[in-house]
């Protein structure tokens, strides 16, 4: 009797997660330990091993309560399917390795996050480059980023990890005499002219309740201008903590700010079409956010 097309189809209806199962039980031999291998619970283990079997419609495991060990057709798919593994593994690695994740950022990337790269690479093979890139989005906008650092609440259309969010310093021109200062409040600056860099920056005077709110002194595009214009005398800026320590300027004097609001730093990805790496990168940065934050 010769069997329908569908139904033959059917039959041979193998996968690889099936075949991976299968492999981790045989090599493990049990279950319970391949299912802490795989991370998988034991039933869904189970159920995987079942379809394969019923797919090729062979037993490939004798099972009792005391033990479980390969049939003779089990041997020969372990004989068959180890090194197809092997061989597919060690392709689909050569055709990561050497990929590049392009990470996008204005200003103040995070030092701890080129050692995060690092590591990244280590184990994905994928090549993680900076690229600074002066617009709203870091380069997501003009597609030179695969990912960017943003200093704000990302834009619908992107997803991002909160990875921390850091008070601010006052910047203020090195001649002026509020430079004598040791701390200013951010109430403060409503009485003062405010440097705004309208692309990447974080500071705004929309930030102030209306009617107390500061004057624009002048406007930029990128946070080079920023500080040049805070060194000649234009008004004052304010910036994240870890800008204080990255970037320095003999005619900017950077002091404590109270009472501001905290800067976020999100790391984000567009929502469809992302690079396959996107959000396990995130990923990453998110659950190292602490070393982050301390770098």
């Amino acid at each position: 009797m010769t069997l329908p097309n569908h139904l033959y189809a059917q039959r041979m209806n193998v996968e690889l997660r099936h075949l991976r199962c299968f492999l981790a039980v045989a090599e493990e031999g049990g279950f319970t330990a391949a299912a802490h291998r795989l991370h998988l619970a034991q039933p869904t283990l189970t159920r995987n091993i079942r379809a394969l079997e019923d797919s090729l419609g062979v037993r490939l495991f004798e099972r009792t309560t005391r033990r479980t060990e390969l049939t003779g057709k089990g041997e020969a798919l372990r004989d068959a399917v180890v090194p197809l593994l092997r061989q597919l593994d060690s392709a689909l690695t050569d055709l990561r390795n050497g990929d590049t994740l392009r990470v996008g950022f204005s200003w103040g990337l995070p030092e701890g996050l080129s050692r995060l790269a690092a590591r990244f690479t280590e184990t994905t093979g994928t090549g993680v480059e900076f690229i600074r890139c002066d617009t709203p989005q870091a380069g997501l906008d003009t597609g030179r980023a695969d990912v960017a650092l943003l200093r704000s609440t990302p834009p619908k259309g992107l997803r991002g990890v909160l990875l921390y969010e850091e008070s601010r310093s006052a910047a203020v021109p090195a001649g002026w005499k509020l430079a004598e200062r040791s701390e200013l409040d951010w109430a403060e600056l409503a009485g003062l002219p405010l440097i705004v860099n309208t692309v990447s920056g974080t500071t705004f005077p929309e930030m102030w309740p209306a009617g107390s709110r500061p004057v624009v002194g002048s406007e930029c595009r990128n946070f080079d201008e920023w500080l040049e214009q805070v060194a000649v005398g234009l008004g004052v800026g304010t910036a994240p903590v870890s800008a204080a320590r990255r970037y320095t300027h003999p005619s900017v004097r950077i002091m404590p700010l109270t009472g501001a609001p905290a800067v976020p730093a999100y790391l984000t990805y567009p929502s469809h079409g992302a690079h396959p790496q996107a959000a396990r990168f995130a990923d990453h940065a998110w659950r190292a956010a602490e070393e982050l934050q301390r770098a």
